[in-house]
């Protein structure tokens, strides 16, 4: 009676992990499930942005990863929190 049920992809959530420019020429990453949602957010549009960037708008994607699970995306999000700058750019340059 243990037996395991087959996962079902259809309604699987995609992260993404994304990289903003800021207006000072800044870099933000973050996660979401819905990264152009999360740009109006973070631009004000809609409710919700994060307070380093409001400060510093506007922003835009420069760079964007999707992963299969949140926890995948953590990971890789501090992975790349922990780059330096110039390694950043590197990603998307």
């Amino acid at each position: 009676m243990n037996k395991k049920q087959p996962k079902d992809n259809k309604n699987k959530e995609c992260w993404a992990v994304y990289v903003l420019r800021c207006a000072d020429t800044s870099l933000y990453t973050g996660v979401t499930t819905d990264v152009t949602r999360r740009v109006r957010q973070h631009n004000g549009e809609l409710v919700g942005g994060a307070r380093y960037t409001r400060a510093r708008r506007p922003v835009c994607v420069v760079y964007e990863e999707t992963w299969g699970s949140r926890a995948e995306a953590c990971r890789r999000e501090a992975e790349i929190k922990a780059l330096t700058r110039a390694d950043k750019l590197a990603l998307f340059t």
